[in-house]
């Protein structure tokens, strides 16, 4: 007995020594608050009618409720081996959130993969939130949030251009995707190289549902600017359609942030078509923001986001953003919020993500809430 005491003592030890080098961590945030809005519509589609005013509980005021898993291992020589589990979820009613899959949810639907980094950089396969949507989010004085941003742009121009927000698969660029292969290059004077493929695995169709995209980025004295590539073949079908290869998704961008002295500066320029049919799809989207931090636990940012239809002149929308954070602590934020939106034509630019705007009406919204990270 103690012989086999002894040896289940030392393997357990053993066991400790070999796993050392290796962590997994728990992470998140819960973000609710109150959200007023004027206007409301029952879902992205530019035919929706206009169904009121609506004051509700909504998840998200900054960015989703989110739970996360993160691991790393350490192999020596400046490499390690890693893997990310997250997915967003409503903590409001608690339910998960979209997936890729048209109508279905997903437990971690943000990210599921695993990868590779070290002194060459890094490379990670699985569903991703891709480089394009952190070189949004990074060079946008809002962030990319959830109210009013250079995020919630991007989803009202795929709404306008038939994005039925049933899925996560955007008709223009995309913020997360399957399948995906990214490699990120170590930081060379500032600069960022991120590349991205993902194979569609549709069988006799190399290039059914593909994607791929290039990113630069460079970050260095205050001045961040960014520069995207985004190219997809067959994005959105409907669910019985089979994939054929179409190109017919892609998205460039073009944007800035300068920051001085607690004030920050923001501008960008982009572009969606569909190639296959750029006469039916093309969107351009302006941005521009002005942000400034009072001290380490306040700061006050206000921005531009304009719409337009290259296709058809009246269909444009301007969209007019404030909002404030002050931080009781390094995990706990309160909010306060409000936005307008001057939608034209069958435009339908929404301020709050999840909670669509009437097409062709104006729009008030003002938002208060807390999130706490953890």
């Amino acid at each position: 007995m103690k012989i086999k005491l002894a040896a289940a003592v030392t393997l357990t030890a053993l066991t400790g020594v070999a796993h050392a080098q290796s962590s997994v961590t728990l992470y998140g945030s819960v973000d609710s608050g109150l959200l007023y809005q004027n206007t409301s519509a029952a879902s992205y589609s530019p035919l929706a009618k206009n169904t009121g005013s609506v004051f509700r509980m909504k998840d998200g005021g900054i960015y989703s409720s989110f739970l996360g898993f993160l691991g790393t291992e350490d192999l020596g020589g400046g490499w390690q081996s890693n893997f990310k589990l997250q997915g967003a979820f409503d903590s409001t009613n608690g339910k998960f959130g979209l997936s890729g899959t048209a109508g279905a949810a997903a437990q971690f639907n943000q990210a599921a993969d695993v990868g590779l980094s070290g002194p060459y950089g890094s490379l990670t396969l699985g569903r991703q939130i891709i480089p394009m949507t952190y070189a949004m989010a990074y060079t946008d004085v809002r962030q990319g949030d959830y109210f009013g941003s250079i995020f919630t742009a991007l989803v009202s121009m795929n709404a306008a251009a038939g994005w039925p927000g049933t899925s996560t698969n955007a008709q223009l660029g995309a913020v997360f995707d399957d399948n995906a292969i990214v490699y990120v290059s170590p930081k060379f004077g500032g600069v960022t190289a991120s590349l991205e493929y993902a194979p569609g695995g549709v069988a006799g169709s190399l290039q059914g549902a593909t994607r791929e995209s290039a990113v630069l980025q460079y970050d260095n004295y205050g001045l961040k600017l960014a520069a995207v590539y985004y190219n997809g073949h067959d994005t959105n079908p409907t669910p019985t359609s089979v994939p054929t290869g179409l190109d017919n998704n892609r998205f460039v961008y073009a944007g800035a942030l300068y920051s001085i002295n607690g004030f920050s500066v923001s501008g960008s320029f982009s572009n969606g078509r569909n190639p296959a049919h750029s006469s039916v799809t093309n969107f351009d989207m302006i941005s521009g923001g002005v942000g400034y931090q009072f001290n380490p636990a306040f700061d006050v940012t206000s921005a531009v986001y304009y719409l337009k239809d290259e296709n058809h002149s009246a269909n444009h929308s301007t969209e007019f953003i404030l909002g404030a954070n002050y931080s009781l602590s390094k995990s706990t934020t309160l909010y306060a919020q409000v936005g307008y939106v001057d939608n034209n034509g069958t435009m339908n630019q929404s301020i709050e993500y999840g909670q669509p705007t009437a097409p062709g009406v104006d729009t008030t919204a003002a938002m208060v809430g807390i999130r706490k990270r953890f």
